[in-house]
């Protein structure tokens, strides 16, 4: 389309509700219906009769000819200066300010995220684009000097090829942009299968991307279910379609795309589970710690990687703290969040997240734990007083706070990725650091304390790749990098300047003037050494 021109979506009639989009595969600068015809249903979390998009239901062929067209159009992007790829990444990062509220509402419609966290989380994307608009001037070689005279060594950042990204819908636009923009800055070109319970948001995050002038091909993206357009992205790693892999998911799937990845000699970027511990030691600010244990277990109703799950509670202060948890989970507002602001958190996303979290109750009573709030679905006969909306739309449970936790539970060993918090009692802090690190998971982790050679000590001892001091375990900055260890990630790193080390490949160039053959460790004039000087005169 010319520049200048405004392409309208294309809806249809949803009843009541704001009009059904229709989504399309993107497939070198066109937008395509998939090859079998076959489509999958967004329907609304929050309302499950509102059909927010309807998108294809791609198969391999159609991911191969997303990955060849990738392929075709990654040379011409990678020659386009870097500065001026930053660029254009800017101008995403204008083009998502302008849309921001209408991106954030499509987020809490779609997904049912309330909307200061929709909001925030658009404006992570944001970031994200402001922050990689000046690393494209800064994707920086070194100059080496040489042994040899008359010879130059350098060093470049070198894009990968095609990047194959895999992402979930609980973050559909802030995670996606983690991968995206670096990705694109650095030269690649992008196949994007995003999550089916998001498709709609992932759809209209590519129509900004091309608005600010992604050339055609450079980014694709197809729909679909993890099952099938999933592992068609997988499928091409083995067709050498795809040189680098990028998932946010499960520690199960993630190790699977290790495997493929691994045969491959290729190194994924792994964004994992989690199983995340905060330590509220007798010296912290016990109303402080209430405030962050309440959005760390409860925000985006508990399905963060980031979410807390073990809550670490030294024994001085854990009737205290319990009692005043339980006061503020008692007066949260849970329910529909299109419907008011109010809303503290909304449903979970998808019927198989509730049925997980379901089975976690019988998990967790097998365990010996006692569960402390009510237990199951929100339902019209059993409610919260200050619930919000139809608790028949959708998947409304209640926030769960297990006492009685040790941390060689099962409960204290598996993500449950819900609302659900675990109470373990210690005696200390050098006993809170072993239950903190008890656990094969290393993403995000926390502590509250006054006493700063207990913040030190917690910071060389803690086992996770990110913590916070007097913060929740929630919560990212564009320009400080995200990932875990263990069975939360494999080392890789999301955001910042550590997320390039990911999509490009070091370059060492060699550049002789000498005029004639010259050996490196062979040929290299050290000089003589001269006759030894007798300092025995001196004594000692």
């Amino acid at each position: 389309m010319p520049p200048g021109m405004t392409r309208k979506l294309e809806t249809k009639k949803n009843g009541s509700f704001v009009p059904t989009v229709v989504v399309h595969n993107l497939i070198g600068g066109e937008e395509r219906a998939p090859r079998a015809g076959a489509e999958i249903e967004s329907r609304s979390a929050c309302d499950q009769s509102d059909l927010v998009g309807i998108a294809p239901a791609s198969t391999l062929e159609d991911v191969r000819e997303a990955c060849r067209a990738a392929k075709g159009a990654q040379r011409r992007w990678a020659n386009m200066p870097a500065p001026a790829r930053g660029e254009i990444i800017g101008r995403l990062g204008e083009t998502l300010s302008r849309h921001k509220e209408t991106l954030s509402r499509v987020v809490c419609r779609e997904i049912g995220k309330p909307m200061r966290e929709a909001r925030g989380e658009v404006q992570e994307a944001i970031d994200t684009a402001h922050f990689f608009q000046s690393e494209g001037r800064r994707l920086y070689g070194q100059t080496v000097p040489s042994e040899m005279p008359n010879k130059e060594l350098f060093t470049y950042r070198r894009p990968l090829g095609v990047a194959g990204l895999i992402t979930a819908g609980n973050f559909p636009i802030a995670v996606p942009s983690w991968k995206i923009i670096p990705a694109l800055l650095c030269g690649n070109t992008v196949v994007w299968k995003p999550s089916d319970d998001a498709s709609t948001i992932a759809f209209l995050f590519g129509r900004m991307l091309e608005e600010a002038g992604v050339p055609p091909g450079v980014l694709n993206i197809v729909h679909g279910t993890g099952a099938v357009a999933g592992q068609a992205v997988l499928t091409c790693v083995d067709e050498r379609l795809v040189d680098k892999i990028s998932f946010t998911g499960s520690t199960a799937i993630g190790r699977q795309v290790g495997e493929i990845c691994g045969r491959n000699l290729q190194v994924p970027s792994l964004e994992l589970g989690g199983k995340n511990p905060m330590i509220v030691l007798r010296d912290a600010d016990i109303d402080l710690a209430v405030d962050g244990a309440l959005f760390s277990g409860f925000g985006t109703a508990g399905q963060r990687c980031t979410s807390l799950a073990n809550l670490i509670l030294d024994k001085p202060i854990k009737k205290a703290f319990t009692e005043k948890l339980l006061a503020r989970v008692n007066g949260i507002c849970i329910g529909n969040p299109n419907l008011s602001e109010d809303v503290f958190y909304g449903p979970l996303i998808a019927e198989r997240f509730f049925a997980r979290f379901m089975e976690h109750y019988d998990m967790a009573k097998k365990d010996g734990a006692k569960l402390i709030t009510k237990e199951g679905r929100i339902t019209a006969a059993n409610k919260p007083a200050n619930f919000v909306g139809d608790p028949a739309s959708g998947y409304y449970v209640f926030p769960a706070i297990w006492d009685g936790v040790r941390i060689d539970m099962n409960i204290g060993q598996t993500e449950v990725f819900g609302p659900t918090i675990n109470l373990i009692e210690v005696d200390g802090f050098e006993e809170a650091l072993q239950v903190a690190n008890g656990t094969p998971y290393g993403l995000s982790s926390s502590i509250y304390t006054q006493s700063p050679q207990t913040m030190l000590t917690f910071k060389q001892g803690i086992g996770a790749g990110m913590s916070s001091i007097n913060n929740s375990t929630s919560g990212a900055e564009a320009h400080l990098p995200f990932g875990g260890n263990g069975w939360s990630g494999n080392g890789t790193r999301e955001s910042g300047i550590w997320v390039l080390d990911a999509y490009t490949k070091w370059h060492a160039v060699n550049v002789d003037l000498a005029g004639k053959l010259q050996l490196a460790q062979i040929d290299v004039d050290f000089g003589q050494t001269r006759e030894a000087t007798d300092l025995s005169a001196l004594g000692g």
